[in-house]
């Protein structure tokens, strides 16, 4: 049974051999171009659920063609055959369009995976439906800025390039990187995100490529890593700013040569990963700093997805609001709440330095302290309405921005220890960071490690 029909371009006649035997064994009808002329003559006159092309050509570029097709046959998946090594062409190539590539000499299962992938992406696959992905992972908001970004992502998810994801705290980085993965040919297999800043330096290594029994003191087992946690999937990293120089070298090699080495062991494994990546820092200045490496940023940063603040948005507050006015009130038990004119009206003035994450403090905190069904502009508690239990009175004496962020934070960390009954590991989750990162925040910021101990 003919699972599809596949166009592969090159001019080594061995390659087209291995291809079109490995393809025939997947149950694909293989037809071979030798130039790009033989290509077009072939697009024009028949269809295709996929084309693999080498990127040199005796009458041209492949890149050409990744181009060519982008722009008239967008749901026909391209991938590049490039040189071993040569990271700039297959950059390049995704660049133009291609959804992935795969390097000489061919290795035949990293070409079925891609190959299997790109049959879920053909003109044939069925496409995934309209809001298919879950609750967690929807962009909500119908501004122009969100109707762009979801444009975007839909375009991202059909090809396998890095992406590096930019915003502010709070505007919804990993829910951009989820829908991608929901959209794309990897749905049905795992996503996995990190906070690189999370993880304890030391442990980089091991938390991401796993580690063998007695690598180090306390490797009483083998371990997974995150990237074989996520093979065949994508593997979302947070925060990559934060990453160590020395980790990164190896995060380099890992995406380049699609292989980690657990630590302790002896030989690669093979991995099959997409790499999502982001961070609310300006990553080039970090790297003009000389606090990220180069060749990681460019690696990494095929393609910039730039998430929108809420200030920009102000149109989607009232749908926002509801959404999450309805997702607590389901938590409740309880019908939802409504806001009032006067409060929708005070929520689209105020500037939202937390994003979406801190519209969701916001009526978290006004469910709790409103009286009746419907939240007035007093139940928000906003600095232009009076003091936040989140941040210093406005009648106090100005404070530089480093100790005004300081109180906030601490004034944070407080309030979920006392919500948290002095449980630091609840205090932890409802903040959002891991409790190892919670004491490390307590001891910078003078908060006692017993919770019951007077704060200085």
């Amino acid at each position: 049974m003919i699972k599809g029909r596949a166009l592969v371009v090159d001019d080594e006649a061995d390659i087209l051999d291995l291809i079109r035997i490995t393809l025939g064994r997947m149950g694909l009808d293989c037809t071979c171009a030798g130039d790009l002329a033989e290509a077009r003559r072939l697009l024009a006159s028949r269809p295709f659920d996929l084309c693999l092309t080498d990127m040199r050509l005796p009458d041209g570029s492949g890149i050409d063609l990744v181009r060519e097709i982008g722009e008239t046959r967008p749901h026909l998946p391209v991938a590049m055959i490039t040189a071993h090594g040569n990271m700039e062409s297959a950059v390049a190539a995704m660049k133009a369009g291609a959804f992935d590539f795969v390097a000489k000499p061919l290795d035949l299962q990293v070409l079925r995976r891609l190959v299997e992938s790109a049959l879920r992406l053909g003109p044939s696959a069925e496409r995934p439906a309209e809001g298919a992905s879950d609750e967690r992972s929807r962009v909500l908001g119908d501004s122009p800025p969100m109707q762009t970004l979801r444009r975007m992502i839909a375009k991202l998810a059909r090809n396998q390039a890095p992406v590096f994801i930019t915003g502010e705290s709070g505007t919804g980085k990993e829910l951009a990187a989820r829908l991608i993965h929901s959209l794309g040919p990897r749905a049905g297999r795992p996503f996995v995100p990190v906070n690189c800043g999370a993880i304890p330096h030391d442990l980089v290594e091991s938390e991401l490529f796993g580690h063998r029994k007695g690598a180090f003191t306390g490797a009483v087992g083998d371990k997974e890593g995150l990237f074989q946690a996520a093979d065949g999937g994508t593997l979302f990293l947070d925060e990559i700013a934060d990453l160590p120089l020395g980790m990164q070298v190896k995060l380099l090699r890992a995406i380049q040569e699609r292989a980690v080495r657990p630590v302790g062991a002896h030989a690669e494994q093979a991995v099959d990963v997409r790499i999502l990546s982001a961070s609310h820092r300006d990553l080039a200045q970090v790297v003009a700093d000389g606090k990220f490496r180069q060749d990681l940023f460019y690696r990494i940063n095929v393609i910039t997805l730039a998430v929108p603040p809420l200030r920009e948005r102000t149109e989607d507050i009232a749908q926002l609001a509801a959404h999450i006015l309805a997702r607590l009130a389901e938590r409740e038990g309880a019908p939802p709440r409504a806001l009032t004119p006067e409060a929708l009206d005070a929520l689209r003035r105020y500037p939202f330095p937390g994003n979406v994450r801190e519209l969701e403090n916001l009526l978290e905190r006004a469910c709790a302290l409103c009286d009746g069904q419907h939240i007035g502009a007093e139940d928000l508690y906003l600095p232009a309405n009076g003091a936040s239990p989140a941040a210093p009175h406005p009648t106090d004496a100005p404070l530089p921005l480093a100790d005004y962020l300081q109180e906030v934070e601490r004034r944070a960390i407080l309030a979920a220890i006392g919500t948290a009954g002095s449980d630091l590991d609840t205090a932890a989750r409802e903040l959002g960071i891991s409790p190892r990162s919670l004491r490390y925040r307590m001891s910078q910021l003078g908060i006692p490690s017993d919770p019951q101990a007077p704060a200085r």
